[in-house]
């Protein structure tokens, strides 16, 4: 199937969307305080990573990761940003191959209705994903208004999936969740689990914790705010690898007049472009040996409702190149770019 869109126009569209580009920044924290996870001598992967891992037993690790949410975000509806809060979070732990344990936020803000409607949206988020809140802290008199939520999971030291594995040769996977709605209040959030019930949540965020069990991944991260190209571009800095995806290949939505479609009033496709920026609900990047551990993955996906496909390869040029099944277009050159520069 050929695109008809302009690969050079999408592929610069997407190196400087705003999602990628907010990345940036991390290289120069990670400048200061890389060597820092050296200290203890429990880290076994930190900086880069959907989760920092650390040693617990021998046999399990913890893992430990934190996220805040965007200000237009929480600044349109405090509730979904709170929602959000505990979402992302939880996919960071399944990223991993892990299991969610428990969650903290810190909640900064002096108006009492974005407090409440923070609340509800965590409070909703704890009831949806199933990992409590045990705790946080409250900023009352800030003149900002600000989320963050830090998470604690645990994964088996021989099942953990990173980021930083994937090498030439390699199949790329692409995993969303179809059954799903632009959110109302931001069209790069696709919300796939606010109509689901906690049972089916639980069986999609699994899926990952049996791809991680049976050593199918060689690398892997959730979608998030940089998009699905974005999210494979951090996956290939962190390797030191680069890819050519075929665009056609990335599960999409395809919306056709008079298909019911819930309560979103729309009777076309969802633009490539603005697909592959979205954050989905449940959405992951991986990358599998073979073809026959990615049937096995795509197995495992398609049993919890989430559809999957391979989009490309790894290959060592350390460049993620695209292709609308004719021309070719560089994306990400990370001989000389980068997104947060983390390897």
């Amino acid at each position: 199937m050929v695109i008809a869109i302009d690969l050079e126009s999408l592929a610069e569209e997407l190196r400087n969307y705003e999602g990628v580009k907010r990345k940036r920044a991390i290289n120069d924290l990670v400048t200061m305080l890389g060597v820092s996870d050296k200290v203890g001598g429990r880290t076994i992967a930190g900086f880069g990573e959907d989760a920092a891992v650390l040693d617990f037993d021998g046999d399990n690790c913890i893992l430990l990761a934190v996220d805040g949410i965007l200000d237009k975000l929480l600044s349109t509806d405090p509730w979904w940003a709170g929602y959000c809060a505990v979402h992302v979070n939880v996919n960071d732990i399944a990223a991993m191959g892990g299991t969610p344990l428990a969650m903290v936020n810190l909640t900064s803000t002096q108006r009492r209705d974005v407090c409440i409607g923070l609340g509800r949206g965590m409070e909703e988020g704890v009831k949806k994903f199933g990992v409590p809140m045990v705790g946080g802290h409250l900023h009352p008199d800030t003149v900002y208004d600000a989320l963050d939520v830090a998470i604690m999971g645990r994964v088996r030291k021989d099942s953990i999936i990173f980021s930083s594995g994937a090498k030439p040769g390699d199949k790329v996977l692409v995993a969303i969740d179809l059954d799903g709605r632009v959110s109302p209040n931001y069209n790069l959030a696709w919300d796939t689990t606010t109509k689901k019930s906690p049972v089916v949540i639980k069986k999609q965020l699994e899926t990952m914790v049996k791809i991680g069990e049976k050593k199918l991944a060689t690398a892997g991260k959730d979608i998030s705010n940089p998009g699905t190209v974005g999210t494979l571009g951090m996956l290939l800095e962190s390797s030191g690898v680069g890819a050519l995806v075929d665009l056609a290949k990335v599960p999409r939505p395809i919306y056709r007049q008079g298909q019911d479609v819930s309560d979103i009033d729309i009777d076309i496709d969802i633009p490539l472009p603005q697909w592959l920026k979205v954050y989905p609900g449940t959405g992951f990047v991986l990358t599998v040996e073979n073809g026959e551990k990615g049937s096995k993955c795509i197995e495992i996906f398609r049993a919890a409702g989430i559809t999957a496909s391979i989009i490309g390869e790894i290959d060592a040029s350390k460049r993620l190149r695209i292709t609308d099944g004719e021309e070719i277009a560089t994306v990400f050159d990370f001989n000389s770019d980068i997104i947060t520069g983390i390897r």
